[in-house]
């Protein structure tokens, strides 16, 4: 058993991952510097109404808007199933909260905030201050340089900065700034709006507009049935449409499925892969963010290729830099880095991490799927899981908490206009409260 070392660790970004982490590495005893460019915590669940100066977002110069919220915006799952295991995610009265079990983003906001304040974690955090580069020294330490945040990367690149030597790094920036807009034949030439999802706040820039939107995940379903209210039409263009559910979507009057965008022209059209063309004013990209890391210098030891990032041990340890580097998104990750880095918990040799990252990349190719979804745990996110607080030797995730989740996601399939105001769940909700009562 090696004895308890404390370690002096930079985590990158204050939202929840941030929080979460710093919390789980003070409690193993490790000294935390939390830096976060705003002037709060929460991170993406921080509402900007402003919007970015390039509206697609692949501008390199724009002025970055780090929030993807738009005002309407409501969880897609029960606060009892968002919150952390040990604070779980309970309405509190107060004129400025929100009693939903779905709530608005602001909700989410204030229950990070008190945990931030509860756990006494606002201490740890060095606000309005942005990381400017990590770089691996001969030491095998990393040098932090960071400075005053100024609202774009790219102005003001001789201001002050800050040099600072820490043994760890866990990157928390989040994935929901960098856009990641589809690739549309033809597009140069044609002479309609595009804007990607990360710039949308509500529905009145599409008054009167046809309207093709590009996506089928959970930020298109809401918007597009949002834009609708006011728009001539919506076309939705995805990759997962089936030939059955093509045409006007039940309920609606000017929501229409479409297969994927064939290609577009200077007349304004665009053409659908199953033949039906239509003539549009803008086209709205529901597509997903990039991962993006332009502070981070790993002389090429990580990389992001088609969206993957790697090579990445669970999604969490590069091997050749593990302990000392990681990426975190949850919390069972975040108790799992303390722990190793502090000698109480270990890791398998680089060699076995390699093994198995190849392994997984093999069984991605055997099935056909994408570099872009390395990081997308939908099938066995629970599984994923219960095996890291089996490493953490901590207990897997309540029956409840999965039954919950699984019964939602099948409420969302099936009324996804309704699902976040009818449920039929209060057997979970009880098992949920008796549970919750062991940390009040």
């Amino acid at each position: 058993m090696h004895p308890i070392a404390s370690k002096n660790v930079a985590v990158i970004g204050a939202g929840a991952a941030g929080l979460i982490a710093a919390h789980e590495l003070r409690q193993e005893g490790h000294k935390v510097v939390v830096f976060e460019r705003e002037n709060q915590v929460g991170g993406t669940w921080v509402y900007n109404p402003a919007t970015e100066s390039d509206p697609l977002g692949v501008d390199p110069t724009r002025n970055v808007i780090h929030s993807s919220l738009y005002a309407s915006l409501r969880t897609n799952l029960p606060r009892e199933v968002m919150g952390f295991r040990s604070y779980p995610f309970l309405y509190k009265k107060g004129s400025h909260r929100d009693p939903r079990r779905f709530p608005g983003h602001g909700e989410v906001l204030e229950y990070l905030k008190d945990f931030a304040v509860d756990f006494k974690l606002c201490g740890l955090v060095r606000f309005g201050i942005e990381v400017w580069h990590v770089g691996l020294m001969e030491n095998g330490k990393w040098k932090v340089t960071s400075r005053k945040w100024e609202g774009n990367a790219y102005n003001d690149r001789n201001q002050e900065k800050l040099d600072e030597v820490y043994d760890a790094v866990v990157v928390c920036n989040g994935h929901y700034t960098e856009p990641r807009p589809a690739e549309i034949p033809g597009v140069e030439g044609w002479p309609g709006k595009q804007i990607h999802s990360h710039n949308y706040r509500d529905p009145e820039p599409f008054r009167d507009q046809v309207v093709v939107l590009i996506g089928s995940a959970a930020s298109s379903d809401d918007i597009s049935r949002e834009i609708a209210k006011v728009s001539k039409e919506v076309h939705i263009a995805s990759r997962s449409v089936q030939n059955g559910i093509m045409g006007k979507l039940a309920g609606y009057d000017n929501i229409y499925h479409h297969s994927m965008i064939e290609s577009t022209h200077g007349d304004g059209s665009v053409a659908f892969q199953e033949g039906s063309v239509v003539y549009a004013d803008i086209i709205l990209h529901c597509t997903g963010y990039k991962y993006h890391f332009p502070f981070l210098e790993t002389n090429g030891i990580v990389t992001v290729d088609d969206n993957r990032v790697g090579p990445l041990y669970k999604h969490i340890f590069p091997p050749a830099l593990a302990p000392w580097l990681s990426f975190v998104g949850l919390p069972w990750k975040s108790k799992w880095i303390a722990g190793t880095l502090s000698g109480r918990l270990s890791l398998p040799s680089p060699k076995e991490m390699m093994a198995d990252i190849q392994a997984f990349y093999s069984s991605m190719e055997a099935s056909d799927t994408p570099k872009r979804y390395t990081h997308n745990m939908a099938g066995y996110q629970f599984e994923y899981d219960d095996w890291l607080a089996a490493q953490c030797r901590g207990l897997p995730t309540e029956e409840w908490r999965k039954q919950m989740y699984v019964e939602t996601s099948m409420r969302k399939r099936s009324q996804p206009e309704t699902y976040r105001d009818q449920w039929e769940d209060e057997h979970l909700v009880r098992q949920a409260q008796a549970d919750f009562s062991q940390y009040f």
